[in-house]
């Protein structure tokens, strides 16, 4: 099973861009999609199913704004939209597709770089979330939480970490959650393969940061522990330029 998690920041503008020659070239099983800003009327499944895809959608009330999608070559068990949360659900930021033996998430976690207000929206959201999980990961059989957590694990995972010390994505207390998080059981797939540095999933539109890969590692796959012995491959797929962000592979038995 080939999973892709993708931040297309914005699907129309993604498409515009040669997404979906992309998406048929790299063919995963399943595509978790993160800022997809459109809902049912502006996101033309017929793209996708033209290529062999169920489409689940989980869009912001909010016009043009966040929302998650999953792209599923075989059909799911069961599809959960939503968190149970009313303040995080009407931003669409959670989605869940479960199949035989594993379930896989599309999760938009929110951002704090606008300000204080929405950095505490965050800070509650990750208290909440992380007790989400805890139940969920115990009710499933294997579980893949794929998507952009707009945080940074370690000091490898950003271009330059002192001048970012105090920066939302980068602040301790996120760091420390992303740590408490692995600790409660979950593999971070990138890293169980690879443990070098330099290898970013975000870049600003700004400074030509791209070019110079002044980037931070934010989009994740991440596998709960009893997925271990499944996991084959994980690499960050750089050449795909539909977005600020770029996707990230899982391949598990």
């Amino acid at each position: 099973m080939k999973i892709i998690t993708y931040n297309v920041n914005g699907i129309r503008a993604a498409l515009t861009k040669g997404f979906d020659t992309w998406l048929k070239a790299a063919n995963p099983d399943v595509l978790c999609l993160q800022e997809i800003k459109a809902d049912e009327s502006k996101f033309d499944k017929a793209i996708f199913e033209d290529l062999g895809y169920h489409v689940y959608l989980h869009p912001a009330v909010k016009k043009g704004y966040s929302g998650v999608a999953i792209l599923s070559k075989t059909k799911p068990k069961h599809v959960e939209v939503g968190c149970g949360m009313e303040c995080y659900d009407v931003e669409g930021r959670v989605l869940r597709a479960d199949y035989d033996d594993v379930s896989v998430m599309s999760v938009y976690m929110p951002s704090g770089s606008s300000g204080e207000e929405r950095q505490n929206f965050k800070f509650q959201w990750m208290d909440d979330f992380y007790s989400y999980i805890g139940d969920l990961k115990s009710t499933v059989p294997g579980l893949i939480v794929s998507g952009d957590y707009n945080i940074c694990h370690q000091a490898i995972d950003i271009h330059n970490p002192k001048s970012n010390a105090n920066s939302s994505g980068f602040l301790p207390e996120e760091r420390s959650w992303m740590g408490k998080l692995i600790e409660s059981g979950f593999i971070d797939s990138f890293r169980h393969f690879n443990a070098e540095p330099h290898n970013y999933t975000w870049w600003s539109y700004r400074a030509g940061a791209r070019n110079k890969n002044l980037g931070w590692r934010i989009d994740y796959n991440m596998a709960t522990d009893n997925m271990r012995n499944r996991l084959k491959r994980a690499a960050i797929l750089t050449e795909a330029k539909h977005s600020d962000h770029c996707p990230v592979l899982l391949e598990i038995d």
